[in-house]
């Protein structure tokens, strides 16, 4: 009997394995945190892909800890220069809710946005140090090779501190025409004492 999928409001016959669609996400890169001051993803260096292989590119940072105190994660974005110093553009807005429930708001954060700014992209405001607090971040990044268009970004955090949760969002584009060739992270001070990010490339659909 054959299987059936749907494929553009149509249905067709799938009489083999090898003729059912594999995933769309491809898994690409993992790095590991270990007290480290960066972690950084740059194109054809160990086996990391950023280029027009895939139209997008996803960052799953997991539990994210930080060695210090009220510390901001970032990233930012290399240009086919040395330095991560692409110029953005971008804006950011929160979430709150404390685990008491004694606080929840919702607001934007003109501390993490950038305007044609050539520094680090906050993605967490101040990140606790506690044993049971880390951050989470999807970060999407869109068609970083293209040297027509800005290269958009989007983020999704999950920001834990002491006592609550921030729902953070980003998001804002890398106004070059430069291809985008390597991505990295980092705490605003000291090091990232635990995580894992990993990278995908996203095919077209």
């Amino acid at each position: 009997m054959a299987l059936v999928k749907y494929n553009n409001n149509s249905i067709s016959a799938v009489t083999s394995a090898a003729a059912i669609p594999s995933g769309a996400m491809t898994h690409i890169k993992t790095l590991t945190a270990s007290s480290s001051s960066t972690l950084s993803f740059v194109h054809g260096s160990s086996d990391v892909v950023l280029d027009s292989t895939y139209p997008i590119y996803l960052f799953k940072c997991i539990n994210i800890h930080p060695s210090g105190n009220d510390t901001s994660f970032q990233v930012n974005f290399r240009d086919g220069g040395t330095d991560y110093d692409a110029t953005k553009t971008s804006t950011t807005f929160s979430a709150v809710h404390n685990e008491d429930d004694s606080s929840a708001s919702l607001s934007y954060h003109t501390g993490g946005d950038l305007a044609q700014g050539t520094g680090f992209q906050v993605l967490t405001g101040g990140s606790s140090n506690a044993n049971d607090a880390s951050n989470c971040v999807e970060l999407f990044l869109f068609n970083p090779s293209s040297t027509t268009f800005a290269k958009h970004y989007l983020g999704v955090v999950s920001e834990g501190y002491t006592d609550g949760n921030i729902h953070r969002y980003v998001g804002g584009y890398c106004n070059v025409t430069a291809a985008i060739d390597a991505v990295q992270f980092k705490m605003n001070s000291g090091t990232m004492d635990a995580g894992t990010i990993k990278l995908y490339g996203i095919k077209d659909s």
